[in-house]
């Protein structure tokens, strides 16, 4: 643009501040969400400068909750090219729909989607690339990777859902999703043209159906660079809060660790891919891996899941009790009287399943219960935090998949946790990348939840949080990117021979120094006037 068209006195002026007061004069959360996509498009350094500025207020814009509205209204709110789709109607040419992205040589980092379960909101099809744009804009902030290596994509294989095939403003292909080998096929020739046109990327699956993220999750994770946050990211990282929260749970009752008796509201990829994970906390506190999977139950909407209940779906089959005799668990409080749980956790994008009936069951048991309702959006979780802290008289121990304010209680001002996978993605992300690892193990995802829980500090300690505060969350990435390179070289499976050869506190400093950083507002705005 040509430098007489800034005002005479723009460079005297903080163009940082105007813009947060432009986005702070928005009254409706998909309002800041399609000025922020518009800022990021016109000045993209000036858009990640004050996002890392204002990390708690934004990262709820451009992710969960805010980027749900963004998805369900994408058709309608579209503006520009902002990722890549590749479409069903692309087989047979799939390679050469990658290498069309710009800078394609660049690219270490892809997210895909295929829109068939965006967050909790169902089957949004075309709809769903907001989601794979909001989660790298987290790398981005979270782990300082480049924004110039990453790669949004959205697999556009149709939709199920009905009023979008019907919107003739609906931008995705119009039909319904394939099945069975149509559908392999298309994702075999995606990952191998993923492989050729982009041979040192990592490939993070998002928001895939439950039995297709399952699905290829194993099909893939032993040929690519590949990994699943739903399954693996969420799991990690409440293992992380899992672990202190069953730390300050048993200070209070006495009981020791291996004791926790843990009960999942909702079966699908995320709840299984959870109690996968947390199998972990309990093999670390001496138990067998029989002994663990004993110390988990799963409900879905049937209620208890139990091996002999007739068409149960594959994925929940791992953890169908084979203990129980008697007629079908249907009932919430029923269940938590029968299992006596130390722990709920919520994967069921049910609004307020937790009522205050099962809340005080719950407080009945325990002297002070651990409560995770983690469905995202706010407007699907199971558990609002002020009726937690009011129906356990400020006992429970909480964390939630979207963000809460603090609540003051008997005179205490009780600080909420946020399972948020931020805490652990971008370093999973960045570790992955620095090491080139072959492949992401379950090691690698254990020792970032490990470093997790570690990293809290004294006074987050003292104020018993489960999680470090997000302000932090480059400090934090950088200690999990860290554990995830070790671990990868434990396994053998990184590339990077240089980074065996570096002391601890080396590799930390590497870590650091690879983060990406904007320029400055006056270092991008050195404007002479003609």
């Amino acid at each position: 643009m040509s430098q007489t068209r800034f005002p005479p006195r723009f460079t005297t002026t903080d163009h940082r501040q105007r813009s947060l007061l432009q986005l702070r004069s928005k009254q409706l959360g998909l309002e800041k969400y399609i000025f922020l996509n518009g800022l990021k498009g016109r000045d993209s350094d000036l858009f990640y400068d004050i996002l890392l500025e204002n990390m708690q207020e934004m990262i709820p814009i451009l992710y969960t909750p805010t980027v749900g509205d963004a998805c369900v209204n994408y058709s309608h709110i579209w503006r520009r090219p902002e990722g890549l789709y590749v479409s069903i109607e692309d087989k047979g040419r799939i390679r050469d729909v990658l290498a069309s992205w710009p800078n394609f040589n660049d690219g270490r980092i892809a997210v895909v989607t295929d829109g068939s379960r965006i967050l909790g909101l169902g089957d949004l099809g075309a709809n769903g690339l907001p989601i794979s744009i909001g989660k790298l804009d987290l790398y981005i902030a979270g782990a300082g990777i480049k924004p110039s290596s990453t790669v949004p994509i959205c697999l556009d294989l149709g939709t199920n859902t009905q009023r979008y095939l019907d919107d003739p403003l609906y931008i995705g292909v119009r039909r319904s999703r394939p099945l069975g080998p149509e559908m392999d096929e298309f994702m075999d020739e995606f990952m191998a043209a993923m492989k050729e046109v982009y041979p040192t990327l990592l490939v993070q699956f998002e928001d895939f159906s439950t039995d297709n993220a399952f699905k290829y999750l194993d099909r893939y994770r032993h040929q690519y660079r590949v990994f699943n946050d739903d399954i693996q990211g969420t799991g990690s990282v409440i293992l992380s809060g899992f672990t202190n929260a069953a730390r300050l749970s048993s200070a209070a009752s006495g009981l020791p660790p291996s004791d926790h008796k843990i009960l999942f509201f909702g079966a699908g990829s995320a709840g299984i891919g959870v109690a996968k994970q947390l199998l972990s906390f309990f093999t670390m506190s001496g138990l067998s891996p029989e002994e663990a999977r004993s110390r988990i139950y799963t409900v879905d909407s049937k209620g208890l899941i139990t091996a002999d209940r007739k068409g149960l779906q594959e994925h929940k089959k791992f953890f169908a009790r084979t203990d129980y005799e008697g007629a079908p668990l249907t009932n919430l409080v029923d269940i938590i009287n029968y299992v006596k749980p130390t722990a709920l956790l919520g994967l069921s994008t049910i609004r307020n399943a937790f009522s205050e009936q099962v809340v005080k069951a719950m407080s009945a048991l325990n002297t002070r219960p651990i409560i995770f309702p983690l469905s995202n959006p706010v407007g699907l979780c199971e558990l609002d935090y002020q009726d937690a802290i009011e129906w356990t008289n400020g006992q429970v121990i909480f964390a939630s998949g979207s963000p809460y304010k603090s609540v003051s209680y008997g005179g205490v001002t009780h600080e909420p946790g946020q399972g948020n996978n931020m805490y652990i993605f971008p370093g999973i992300g960045l570790g992955s990348i620095l090491s080139r690892t072959r492949h992401v193990s379950d090691a690698m995802v254990e020792q970032a939840a490990i470093a997790l829980a570690t990293s809290l500090t004294e006074e987050e300690k003292a104020a018993e949080l489960v999680y470090p505060r997000l302000a932090r969350i480059r400090d934090i990435s950088a200690q999990v990117a860290f554990a995830v390179i070790r671990q990868a070289q434990k396994d053998k499976l990184d590339d990077n021979a240089y980074l065996r050869t570096l002391p601890d506190s080396d590799l930390l400093g590497l870590i650091h120094d690879k983060m990406w950083h904007p320029p400055t507002a006056l270092q991008v705005r050195s404007f002479t006037r003609l």
